[in-house]
């Protein structure tokens, strides 16, 4: 219960959410189960170091930022890290889990903010969202829809109206990369009038699509 199995670690800025542009540490965990057809982290799939939490906290360093991005791949794929999560909360790391719809997120710490990825048609995946997780969601949190088409559009403002998504916690609407023009979701969302957030992946901007991760 002391370990995971860690593809990468770097320190980079933010692209995605609420926390876009900060100094951020990112913790990349291997195993996914999921095979999104936009994937862009398939070396996460498999390969991977297995670490100590202490040797994962060794090489963090709080004077550079407080913000923690525990992603993967699947990070709940991996039960530890519900406690390796917890431990890095008590050391006063300010925690985020970027996850995918599919595993429950139900014994996720409270302190932890939860980037949840509700999986559109253009993922072909759609069919693995686990409805019940909306109800464990915390105001906090974020819940957020990668646009691959118009269809994945008009099917994602159907589906947060059906499951009231509104009301839970800010909803993230982003272009999927190379397929949505950035402009016509813009638009699309103001033209709809939606409540959401647009967000674009700022790391690629900065860095371009390989390095920026």
């Amino acid at each position: 219960m002391t370990s995971l199995i860690i593809n990468e670690m770097f320190y980079s800025i933010q692209g995605e959410t609420s926390r876009s542009g900060l100094p951020t540490h990112f913790i990349r965990l291997t195993g996914c189960p999921l095979r999104c057809v936009y994937c862009d982290t398939e070396y996460a799939f498999r390969s991977g170091t297995k670490m100590t939490f202490d040797e994962i906290i060794s090489k963090l360093n709080i004077n550079l930022t407080k913000f923690v991005t525990v992603t993967g791949g699947e990070p709940l794929a991996q039960k530890n890290v519900l406690f390796f999560m917890s431990k890095l909360c008590d050391l006063g790391y300010s925690v985020s889990i970027e996850t995918s719809n599919c595993i429950s997120i139900k014994d996720i710490d409270s302190r932890v903010s939860i980037i949840l990825d509700v999986k559109t048609p253009g993922s072909q995946e759609e069919d693995k969202n686990l409805i019940s997780n909306y109800q464990e969601l915390k105001s906090s949190d974020e819940i957020k829809f990668v646009i691959c088409s118009l269809d994945d559009f008009n099917w994602a403002v159907e589906y947060i109206n059906q499951n009231n998504l509104y009301n839970i916690c800010p909803i993230l609407f982003s272009p999927s990369y190379g397929e949505m023009p950035l402009q016509e979701l813009a638009n699309l969302i103001l033209d709809n009038s939606l409540k959401v957030r647009l967000q674009t992946q700022l790391h690629k901007t900065i860095w371009g699509e390989i390095n920026g991760k």
